[in-house]
């Protein structure tokens, strides 16, 4: 349980869901974390939940300079970066993002700069750290399943979508080019987990129906935080220092399974019940026929 010993990680996104999930077991296995988040009394819960090898600051990872800032955090009271990992992002569905003859041109902004534009900023800030320290450094990215196995009854938030599948080729083009520098990037892509950004899901039973079939490992469920949390300390440790560029689906199966979707049938009453002047045709031909 020593894997991350010493390690100065960064989580942006880490006061909630996922990331703060992911700061526990950081900890658990050696490491000093840094948790960024945009509210307020979450940040002051998360302080008071990691304990004293963590340190947690309010900021929006929508803001250029949040990221830098608690690196620079990092900097100051563990003396290093080490890894970053970028939670932050979420569903623009109530700022118009859906289908892409409905996506607003707010929906689309909001979007993208929620789960790309954050992204973007982070790995900017830790990149430039590692390339600072000369030491190398590991990066991890949180993608979706969305980005490239798509759910066009329940999940058409097309916004997303894009934002999510831009993650993963950011990820390779910038594994490809700073793995030189001993700069590992990777990135994680999750189905449905319970998270505040999922809430809607949650509480639709038509939605559960389908991932019972489209989850269907561990009896057919929705994902916890928790089961990111193994990849993610794989990810930010030198167990996996010879892996980049890649990107792991932690989805209950939902990539390599269907999902079964209920569709309305008529009555059988009506389909088997032939229209009346159908009826009439068929009479009047038989007695042509029997003259």
């Amino acid at each position: 349980m020593s894997s991350l010993a010493n390690k100065s990680i960064v989580i942006v996104g880490g006061t909630s869901g996922l990331g703060l999930s992911a700061a526990k077991a950081f900890i658990a296995a050696g490491a000093k974390v840094v948790v960024v988040g945009k509210d307020s009394s979450k940040v002051e819960a998360a302080k008071s939940q990691l304990g004293s090898s963590a340190l947690a600051i309010a900021a929006d990872a929508t803001d250029s300079k949040a990221a830098m800032a608690a690196i620079n955090v990092a900097m100051r009271n563990f003396g290093r970066l080490d890894g970053l990992y970028h939670v932050a992002g979420g569903s623009g569905r109530k700022q118009g993002d859906g289908p892409v003859h409905e996506v607003t041109n707010e929906g689309w902004d909001y979007t993208i700069q929620q789960n790309l534009t954050s992204l973007f900023y982070s790995n900017r800030a830790a990149i430039q750290q590692f390339l600072a320290q000369k030491s190398g450094g590991a990066i991890l990215n949180i993608s979706s399943v969305l980005g490239f196995s798509p759910s066009p009854h329940f999940f058409a938030t097309h916004a997303y979508a894009a934002a999510k599948s831009a993650v993963i080729g950011f990820t390779k083009s910038a594994a490809s080019y700073y793995a030189p520098m001993g700069i590992r990037i990777n990135a994680l892509a999750p189905a449905l987990v319970a998270t505040p950004m999922s809430l809607r899901a949650q509480g639709d039973e038509d939605v559960l129906s389908f991932i019972a079939t489209k989850q269907p490992l561990d009896g057919g469920r929705i994902g916890q935080p928790a089961d990111l949390d193994a990849a993610a300390v794989y990810f930010m440790s030198d167990i996996s220092k010879f892996v980049t560029g890649q990107v792991l689906a932690v989805d209950g199966g939902w990539s390599v399974s269907d999902g079964q979707v209920a569709v309305a049938q008529p009555p059988a009453a009506a389909t088997a019940r032939p229209a009346p002047g159908l009826i009439r045709k068929l009479a009047n031909w038989w007695l042509k026929l029997s003259k």
